[in-house]
């Protein structure tokens, strides 16, 4: 994986702007602590900060290749699963190869299929390519959204970044907020708005989608998306389809060079990841499959079931170690080391975000990466599968918005009323849901209750699943891990779109088709298990420490956050005993400690950021 950013400008002249694109390379570093590159010329500067996972010698960049009388120059951020189907497509098409690398694939397939080229591709995956004979720009992002590319344009320029710091570090690009922004923020945050990058002029460039650009116009185009039809397998087929779509997504996912591990809570999720790639490693005698798990100094004293986290991971964690004889890491965080890592949280994200669900996971990822580089991990199977709460539960299946953000009143009394008046954000979140729905792909003559969880399965694959992709991309590239996702592939995510509901729910139980799936694989326990998520902490000194701090912030009085903050309301609300106080605001695990740490992180990111409203 790898950091990548670039200049194109149809009227400037880029070759004497070398010291802006290494100022916006810089920003990158973290992503790609191994090597740099810039490639520069008249009208184009491409960037690259590389981590090495596949083919150190040959796969250095941005690459350059000669197609005819064509200069092709790529910078790419990914890892392709089908390296090898289509090393051997392109070369029986006449293309000869330099390296092992998959960049120089992608740059090849770009040269034979042109602007199809996404579309023989099996991985995650952001690149730009810059024709220099055309005077072109390419550019295109993975089919699910795993990887991150942002871009602004203006007048006969573009410039485009894995992350929004980089293009912040160009002096022309401003982190001025709008409304439109603030509601983005403040409304639908962490969340956010597919295609809105939250600074003015800033976009992200979708899933599935590629963008073209010459000096005369800016073409996007979806070359994938979900398609809805009649389902033609049995459950028993439909079982067996899906155990042998994951087993070849792990297996595909396993490709490195340089080590491998899996992240491990004893879930279902990633169980099944870890179990698969220990078979994959017996058979190919790779040795024992690192495993890794997270926990909280304490936890053990403090955790409290709930409905959310019905039971501690670390028993399930030591069943699976056990039973697949992995070589295992236990890594454990202390409470107060979360404090100070909602700022390094931050600065990964670069917009305020998941607070301490999104601090432990930077920790988590730091200690992993002192013994791995890459690392497969379990987000998605429940957005894929059917695994929240608000798949079973009637009230938040005919919720008439977001089922993860239904506080979203109780949550925007905590900001001031000029802003909210301003902002309007039920009627923002609720455009935005509209939005979501008109793009759902009907399937004529379903039934009503089929078509309405067609709906949340849609807005969770569009809406939810990005919010953890994003949490995942910048948490561990932050500390130059590579994290790769087995339930996002695209085959997988395809074939289960389409299976009906009471199949995805087999036995009455959530992710009730990949448990069948999965038997045999897994000890019965793990199996059916109940479902629980990332862990946190359930000491209450965490509580005590953001809360502080937050009140901290609003007595000191100088914070540009005050503006948007509700500062009376904020501190009513400190003042009631909080340890018996229940306030989900934003999905399972945002709670009341989130809150005040949200607090905390907003006032870092305007500090920090110098974000103008």
């Amino acid at each position: 994986m790898c950091g990548i950013t670039g200049w194109i400008d149809w009227d400037q002249d880029l070759s004497r702007e070398r010291e802006t694109l290494e100022r916006m390379n810089e920003c990158l570093a973290c992503r790609g602590p191994d090597a740099q590159g810039i490639w520069l010329s008249q009208r184009a500067g491409l960037c690259h900060r590389r981590l090495v996972v596949i083919d150190p010698e040959g796969g250095s960049q941005p690459m350059v290749r000669r197609y005819g009388e064509r200069n092709l120059i790529i910078t790419y951020n990914g890892t392709l699963y089908n390296m090898e189907e289509l090393r051997r497509d392109l070369t029986a098409r006449g293309h000869q190869l330099y390296s092992r690398s998959d960049t120089e694939l992608v740059l090849a397939a770009y040269a034979e299929w042109g602007v199809e080229a996404p579309q023989h591709l099996n991985g995650i995956f952001a690149f730009a390519i810059w024709d220099e004979k055309e005077k072109s720009l390419y550019m295109a992002r993975d089919r699910i959204g795993v990887k991150p590319l942002f871009y602004t344009e203006e007048k006969n320029r573009l410039l485009f970044a894995s992350e929004l710091k980089a293009l912040l570090a160009h002096p022309d690009v401003e982190p001025r907020l709008g409304e439109e922004g603030l509601a983005e923020v403040l409304a639908l945050g962490p969340a956010r708005t597919p295609g809105h990058g939250v600074f003015q002029g800033i976009k992200e460039l979708r899933p599935g989608h590629w963008l073209k650009a010459t000096r005369d116009r800016i073409q996007t185009y979806a070359y994938w998306k979900l398609e809805s039809k009649p389902h033609p397998d049995n459950l028993d087929q439909t079982v067996q389809r899906v155990r042998e779509l994951f087993i070849d997504a792990v297996q595909r996912q396993l490709v490195s060079d340089v080590p491998v591990g899996t992240m491990l809570s004893g879930g279902l999720d990633s169980s099944a990841i870890s179990a698969c790639a220990v078979d994959v490693f017996r058979k190919h005698g790779k040795g024992r499959l690192k495993t890794f798990s997270v926990d909280y100094v304490g936890n053990d004293r403090y955790f409290k079931p709930n409905e959310f986290q019905p039971n501690a991971d670390a028993p399930w964690v030591r069943r699976m170690v056990e039973h697949i004889g992995s070589d295992h890491h236990d890594i454990w965080i202390d409470t107060p080391d979360l404090v100070p890592a909602l700022e390094k949280a931050l600065y990964a994200r670069d917009l305020p975000g998941m607070a301490d669900v999104d601090a432990s996971l930077i920790l988590f990822a730091k200690e992993v990466k002192k013994t791995a580089t890459v690392v497969l991990s379990g987000e998605c199977a429940d957005e894929v599968f059917g695994g929240y709460p608000w798949f079973h539960r009637e009230e938040m299946v005919n919720a008439d918005t977001f089922p993860w953000a239904l506080k979203t009143e109780e949550k925007m009394k905590f900001f001031s009323p000029e802003v909210v008046r301003s902002i309007r954000p039920l009627e923002y979140v609720s455009d935005r849901y509209q939005e979501a729905l008109q793009e759902v792909p009907r399937l004529p003559g379903e039934a009503a209750d089929e078509a309405r969880i067609r709906e949340l399965f849609y807005l969770n694959l569009t809406r939810w699943m990005p919010t953890l992709l994003d949490r995942k991309d910048r948490m561990t590239m932050a500390m130059g891990l590579e994290a790769r996702v087995p339930f996002c592939d695209h085959n997988l995510v395809e074939y289960v779109w389409n299976v009906p509901w009471a199949f995805k729910r087999a036995e009455g139980r959530e992710k009730g088709l990949l448990r069948k799936a999965m038997t045999g694989i897994l000890p019965e326990d793990v199996l059916w298990r109940k479902k629980s998520p990332f862990p946190k902490t359930h000491h209450p000194v965490y509580l005590k420490m953001v809360r502080e701090r937050a009140l901290a912030i609003l007595d000191e009085g100088s914070s540009p956050a005050l503006q948007l903050l509700n500062t009376k309301e904020l501190r009513r609300f400190a003042e009631r005993d909080l340890s018996k106080v229940h306030l989900p605001w934003f999905g399972q695990l945002m709670n009341v400690p989130q809150l005040f740490a949200t607090i905390i992180q907003l006032d870092l990111w305007m500090r920090e950021y110098d974000v103008k409203i």
